[in-house]
């Protein structure tokens, strides 16, 4: 910058690296940032202070990167001002808004261990028996689907791109198929029109995402509609299944979800699996939410029909109590997986593969990839899985008890009870809903309600759209959050709706609610 004079220079740079001269130095810095968090954690007495981005971005834009502070004592105590203080702290007992959990202490060791290490899990020359210990979780979790003996996966970034990897695949053996039973070889371009994936109306958007980025038309995710639980309607995916047969358009892939974002439901897997069976569909099942029934003591039936699948989504920073990120995208057969095989003479070449050297680039979209089994495996080491279903049953079991409390109090509608941990409903005004009008003016006083809420930072609920109404959304994935918790937030939601409904007559009118639950309000 013209005018500006530089820094100091260090007097040796190499003093900020990581190495037998710098451990010590290393210990006494993560202490002191532990510390600090700890507290900061420690004395949390909400989870979010309110803070809006106008008031915080000022904060963060006045700080001149190029101007080290050079005292680490310096650099947290700044953090603390625009990061630790206003931080949303999902370990608060009424952050009840999104899917993000409280994260487990073994897998926060696990994140230590990792990030100083700093293994690349892409070559067995950069990981070694990080390469191991990945494979051996994938394999345990596998083993939980029960995907069978030649099943295999790899860890990604989080469900999207587990979602879109398994798209990515069944893209590929479905083409391979096609391929066979034409008279002449066709290019992919000329296959790619009459690709369909049928998924339900409340799956996750990455599906879309997913097919406009593997190059598909427009309109090749066909939305199936879901019954009055929000589960996929299975005598309708037969129908469209069959038009698109009669169109002569190939259904590549079929995505089931176990655990909508939305709602929490687990579409009908085992029926969903039959039709797929009896078509040679394949079938991605999405559980990047409901993958915590894996480890359930109680609950596990309730993803019967998931072994079947072709592939699986599994996000353990959900339902796993993982930190982000952490998720896994698992195949029937493991063959597939060399659909994301590329060989390169610097990396793995492809003489690495003829002597049975074990890379996990050859079945990863990323190259350099974080070692993120870590965290699962010390958390499967120190508290077992048992442990983790039980903290997971725990939030299943509350959501239970506090949809009986919204379905009885006369302030609220509900959409549905849950299956997993997950509510969706609405304030009503004590008078009802009679005109557009009136509903148009309940909308508002739900919107409202979140904003000065989440402006309060008592607490944290989600919001979105049901048969174009805007909804309120609760998703418990804290064991510590009681239904006393409950209580108070909904009477919070209630007092700051209803003081918004009391005056909606000079209220403007909201605009209009569009798409289905699920869909981002802009």
């Amino acid at each position: 910058m013209t005018g500006v004079a530089p820094p100091a220079a260090d007097p040796d740079p190499r003093s900020h690296l990581l190495g037998n001269e710098t451990a010590d130095d290393y210990r006494r810095l993560v202490t002191d940032g532990v510390t600090r968090v700890a507290a900061a954690v420690a004395r949390t007495a909400r989870p979010f202070t309110g803070v809006s981005p106008d008031e915080l971005a000022p904060r963060v834009g006045a700080i001149d990167l190029d101007r080290p502070l050079g005292d680490p004592a310096a650099a947290l105590a700044e953090l603390e001002e625009v990061y630790l203080r206003d931080a949303v702290y999902f370990h608060h007992p009424r952050y009840l808004a999104h899917l993000n959990c409280p994260v487990v202490l073994p897998a926060l060791l696990g994140e230590a261990v990792l990030s100083a290490v700093n293994s690349s899990l892409d070559t067995w020359d950069q990981s070694a028996g990080g390469t191991l210990m990945e494979r051996h979780v994938i394999d345990w979790t596998t083993g939980r689907i029960g995907l069978g003996r030649a099943a295999d996966g790899i860890f990604t970034s989080g469900g999207t791109q587990s979602n879109l990897q398994a798209l990515l695949l069944a893209r590929e053996e479905t083409c391979r198929m096609l391929r066979k039973n034409l008279p002449a070889p066709a290019p992919l371009a000329a296959l790619l029109p009459q690709l369909r994936i049928l998924t339900s109306e409340d799956s996750h958007f990455s599906v879309q995402k997913s097919a406009k980025l593997l190059g598909l038309a427009p309109d090749s995710v066909i939305p199936v509609p879901s019954d009055g639980n929000r589960r996929m309607r299975t005598d309708l995916l037969a129908a469209e299944i069959d038009r698109c047969s009669a169109a002569d358009l190939t259904v590549m892939a079929v995505v089931a979800t176990a655990g909508t974002t939305d709602f929490g439901s687990i579409d009908p897997l085992p029926a969903i699996a039959g039709l797929c069976e009896r078509t040679g569909i394949w079938l991605h099942v999405d559980a990047a939410y409901g993958c915590g029934l894996l480890a359930s003591p109680t609950r596990r039936h309730l993803l019967d029909g998931i072994e079947r699948a072709s592939s699986v989504t599994v996000d353990y920073h959900k339902s796993f109590f993982q930190p982000v990120s952490s998720s896994a995208v698992l195949v029937r057969d493991g063959a597939t997986l060399r659909h994301a095989t590329y060989y390169a003479d610097y990396l793995n070449p492809a003489r690495s593969a003829e002597r049975r050297i074990p890379n996990q680039v050859d079945k990863s979209l990323q190259t350099t990839r974080r070692f993120d089994a870590l965290k699962m495996w010390l958390t499967l080491r120190i508290m077992g899985a048992d442990a983790v279903g039980r903290l997971f049953d725990q939030v299943v079991d509350l959501a239970a008890h506090a949809w009986r409390l919204l379905d009885a109090d006369p302030r609220f509608e509900v959409v549905t009870e849950p299956s997993l941990s997950t509510l969706v409903f609405r304030y009503v005004p004590a008078g009802g809903e009679h005109t557009d009008a009136d509903r148009r003016h309940t909308d508002l006083a739900n919107l409202h309600a979140r904003e000065a809420l989440a402006a309060s930072g008592e607490a944290l609920v989600a919001g979105t759209v049901v048969d174009g109404r805007h909804h309120l959304k609760c998703t418990l994935l804290n064991p510590r959050t009681t239904l006393d918790d409950i209580r108070a937030v909904l009477d919070l939601v209630a007092a700051h709706a209803g003081d918004h409904a009391g005056n909606h007559a000079a209220a403007p009118e909201p605009a209009a609610a569009t798409g289905t639950a699920g869909s981002p309000v802009r």
